[in-house]
């Protein structure tokens, strides 16, 4: 099967085609250090034949908090020594580890950055509802010094590489975004293509001052949002010839923002229960009104929710492959040894990633290594990414809520 033939990402050799992608994982104390159960996770993962793995989603800076409890942050030097046990651990175990960086933008709220909510204009994201205060010329340099600096340390750390989080809506998203980016300095969205990518950039130029143009540099996006005027082909493919001349590393193409975020992650069922219980914005304060909210929110989330497919972004991953050399990552909705098979010969993608599927069973590329026709058991519940709210580490709930 060609999904394990080896293949590169920048100078660093994948044993085959399929990664693990950034999954939160709520593994980390207050401040960001990874707890022991984070070094599992990874150590866990890295023993089962993954070609690659991308962590969840770690903070530049405390303002780039997000609001759910646990998450790892790579914003000090202090965590260095944290970081390296759990990268000589996969490197042990013969695996290559990336750390996804991120800057959560007007996508949070001050509970969770202790100050300012910060985004690229003061428009207020419809789901996370703070006004953010508008980044200055000045403010935005520091933030891209912030990111550079995360990058070194993940370097020191011993990771193999880095994915700067330009999707989902989160800060680097809301640069390239033009619903979002009204800013009329160099910062804003460029005329000609439709897209502000000089923050971006900016970003991956002083990563590479920082360390070096050898350290691998994946950028994740989005190939559409669920806004009133979406992201057009046009834009995406600017987006791609952009990433195209930065020249970097990988691109990985999933979809969507925060703001409708069932559409990131789809799932063959709506998790009420779940979000009732823990979502922070729509949980119940009294669990007998469960039936009628449940009605509304029936009536409320089928309009807006895109149904449940195989491979779901692919049509966004093939038009990127026509236009770039780099290779492509697609995420969202492989569940079968043939699935992905089948789109790494005929659609001629690089890479495809994983979440849910290895957050069911870890095991999951040596099963398909058996059994090519295997088919992952998760059966996209969804109620992991609900749970990413609660106190809970992240795992599998195969349908049920304990």
């Amino acid at each position: 099967m060609k999904i394990f033939s080896a293949a590169t990402i920048g100078k660093l050799t994948l044993k085959n085609r399929i990664i693990r992608s950034a999954t939160f994982e709520g593994m980390c104390d207050d401040q960001g250090f990874p707890k022991e159960s984070y070094h599992n996770l990874y150590s866990n993962l890295s023993k089962n034949d993954i070609g690659a793995i991308i962590t969840g989603f770690a903070y530049i800076d405390k303002e780039g908090k997000a609001i759910q409890p646990g998450q790892a942050g790579i914003d000090h030097s202090s965590k260095i020594p944290y970081y390296k046990k759990v990268c000589e651990t996969v490197h042990n175990n013969n695996s290559i580890i990336f750390m996804q960086l991120a800057h959560c933008g007007r996508q949070t709220d001050q509970d969770s950055t202790g100050g300012n909510v910060w985004g690229v204009s003061s428009k207020k994201s419809k789901y996370f509802r703070s006004k953010p205060q508008k980044m200055s010329i000045e403010k935005i340099q520091i933030t891209i010094n912030q990111f550079a600096r995360a990058a070194l340390f993940a370097k020191k750390s011993g990771f193999d590489g880095v994915q700067i989080h330009a999707a989902h809506g989160y800060l680097v998203h809301q640069f390239l975004l033009p619903q979002i980016n009204n800013r009329k300095d160099i910062f804003g969205v460029n005329p000609k293509t439709k897209i502000g990518t000089e923050f971006l950039s900016v970003v991956i130029d002083k990563i590479r001052i920082e360390c070096g143009r050898d350290f691998p540099i994946l950028v994740k996006i989005s190939g559409d949002v669920d806004y009133l005027h979406n992201f057009s082909k046009k834009q995406f493919v600017n987006l791609i010839h952009f990433l195209d001349n930065k020249k970097v590393d990988g691109i990985e193409i999933s979809y969507g923002t925060m703001d409708q975020a069932l559409n990131i992650f789809r799932g063959k069922t709506i998790p009420y229960k779940a979000i009732s219980l823990f979502n922070p914005r729509y949980k119940l304060r009294y669990k007998f009104l469960f039936p009628v909210w449940k009605l509304f929110a029936t009536l409320f989330l089928t309009l807006k929710i895109k149904k449940f497919t195989s491979a779901y972004n692919l049509n966004y991953a093939t038009l990127a492959k026509q236009h770039t050399d780099i290779p492509i990552i697609c995420v969202g909705g492989f569940q079968t040894g043939q699935q992905i098979e089948t789109v790494i010969q005929n659609k001629k993608l690089d890479f495809v990633s994983i979440c849910r599927a290895l957050l069911c069973e870890p095991d999951f590329v040596k099963k398909l290594k058996s059994n090519p026709k295997y088919k992952s058991k998760c059966i996209s519940c969804n109620i992991c990414a609900i749970m990413c709210d609660s106190q809970k580490a992240t795992k599998c709930y195969f349908g049920k809520i304990e």
